[in-house]
């Protein structure tokens, strides 16, 4: 069967640890003599992590393994989301939607369908898409939707493609695409044939 990216994450075994973390391109220019400070937002951001499984027999590295080697380094994707944060904090009630169009780049979304004082929470995910089109935000505030179901979200990393009005969204189980940071995979095995494996990789920002 030919391999179709992106690729899932084998469900064997849970990462033992994510280190999950958001760059944004900024600049700071500093005066020699007064030390005031000149701010440059270039608008880039971009979600990265690395990735530690627990020690495995080869039953279960294996598919790992796999999963690494046919990723061919930095070329292929996968869906990953982040385990320990899979329930949001918040309700999230009704059927929330995208109130009209919002274009790429925007970290200010307008979501409508909400039930009248439904809630979101600081940290809880977003996914927008699926396949190759699954992109993941972090909400950055707390809100509670409007008697009218409509609520105004706050959002990292920025929106990475236009998206219609009444596009859906997916609080639960989020999922981002990512692709390697490296074209090496390794593992290790040790004396009592246990593998060790781990990986970086960085939000996939192509097409």
């Amino acid at each position: 069967m030919t391999i179709s990216y992106p690729l899932t994450f084998p469900a064997v075994k849970g990462p033992r640890s994510i280190s999950i973390r958001l760059t944004d391109v900024v600049g700071l220019q500093a005066s020699p003599l007064s030390m005031e400070q000149t701010l440059y937002d270039w608008g880039g951001d971009m979600l990265a992590a690395d990735v530690d499984l627990p020690p495995m027999k080869r039953a279960n590295a294996e598919e790992f393994v796999g999963f690494l080697w046919a990723l061919r380094g930095v070329l292929g994707t996968f869906l990953m989301g982040d385990p320990a944060g899979a329930t949001p904090r918040g309700t999230w009630a009704g059927a929330p939607l995208l109130a009209g169009a919002h274009a790429a780049g925007v970290r200010t979304l307008s979501v409508d369908g909400f039930s009248a004082a439904a809630t979101g929470k600081r940290g809880d995910w977003l996914q927008f898409g699926s396949g190759a089109s699954t992109r993941l935000h972090k909400v950055l505030e707390d809100f509670t939707a409007d008697g009218a179901g409509l609520a105004t979200v706050e959002i990292a990393p920025r929106l990475r493609a236009a998206l219609a009005d009444n596009a859906p969204l997916a609080s639960s189980s989020c999922l981002g695409r990512w692709r390697l940071a490296s074209n090496v995979r390794e593992y290790t095995i040790e004396l009592a044939q246990m593998y060790g494996l781990r990986f970086s990789c960085v939000e996939a920002l192509d097409g």
